[in-house]
């Protein structure tokens, strides 16, 4: 029997939850951020083309033997890292609408999405990421006492058809910024 990616939700948790008001804004992550931080920077980990993970590709209309650009970057407030981000954004969209994209460095990719009105920005997904998820252990990796779980959101984004999936995973340290 083949192995079913882990399923994300379509609403946040039920249950009371830390994290629920950050998992629920549609807005720009890196803007309530930077409004609630005085020392904002975004750090590269990773720029590389390489397949993307086994539940991401359908969502971007990719093979899942097909490369992608993956990026992924820690978001900080002064020293404390407060949310992992991951983005798949396959190859024909760097090539079209999305080209500038692949030299953004240490520039956050939420604000070039949200400065574009024709960015258009599916429903948000939810998910509780235990140790066995992939972007957990990517995430966790710069945390010096990983949490249990990790909750994480992530949506496309589309401009001229051409989709980015953009994951957040936020940090134990989102939490120490004022909702």
């Amino acid at each position: 029997m083949r192995h079913l990616p882990m399923l994300w939700h379509p609403r946040p948790p039920a249950a009371p939850c830390l994290y629920r008001a950050w998992l629920t804004d549609r807005g720009s992550l890196t803007h309530r951020i930077q409004t609630r931080c005085g020392a904002f920077s975004v750090r590269g980990l990773r720029l590389t083309r390489a397949k993307s993970g086994r539940d991401e590709a359908a969502y971007v209309n990719l093979n899942p033997r097909e490369l992608a650009l993956l990026r992924e970057v820690l978001l900080y407030c002064g020293d404390t890292p407060v949310v992992f981000a991951h983005s798949v954004i396959p190859r024909a969209g760097l090539r079209g609408p999305w080209r500038s994209l692949s030299s953004l460095g240490n520039k956050p990719l939420g604000a070039a999405l949200f400065a574009d009105p024709q960015v258009k920005r599916s429903p948000l997904q939810f998910k509780k990421l235990s140790r066995r998820h992939e972007l957990y252990r990517r995430a966790c990796r710069i945390l010096p006492e990983p949490p249990a779980y990790l909750w994480a959101r992530r949506s496309v984004f589309t401009l001229r058809r051409q989709p980015i999936l953009v994951t957040e995973v936020f940090l134990p340290g989102i939490l120490e910024l004022a909702n």
